[in-house]
């Protein structure tokens, strides 16, 4: 079942109290919770010059050489992800 954005609008903009939740089951257990897990960030086009062997090393790597601007785009959230934590 798919909800439009008038039916989210009209539900938000309903008091918490006038809302029928009766039919849901509690959330009891949030341990295997993930946070954000639906989040995509807005991708950008860009012209960046790499070194051949960098393209070629990512595309030896993706299946059929597709995908490979992605597995890149992953190693640079890793090392921002490693730099992060040592502060810089």
């Amino acid at each position: 079942m798919s909800i439009s954005t008038e039916q989210c609008d009209r539900l938000a903009a309903k008091p918490d109290a006038d809302i029928d939740t009766l039919d849901i089951p509690e959330a009891l257990d949030w341990s295997g919770a993930v946070r954000g897990g639906l989040y995509r960030p807005r991708k950008e086009a860009i012209t960046i010059r790499l070194d051949a062997d960098l393209i070629a090393w990512f595309k030896d790597r993706a299946p059929n050489g597709q995908g490979y601007q992605t597995s890149i785009n992953a190693a640079l959230r890793e090392y921002i992800g490693q730099h992060d934590r040592k502060g810089g």
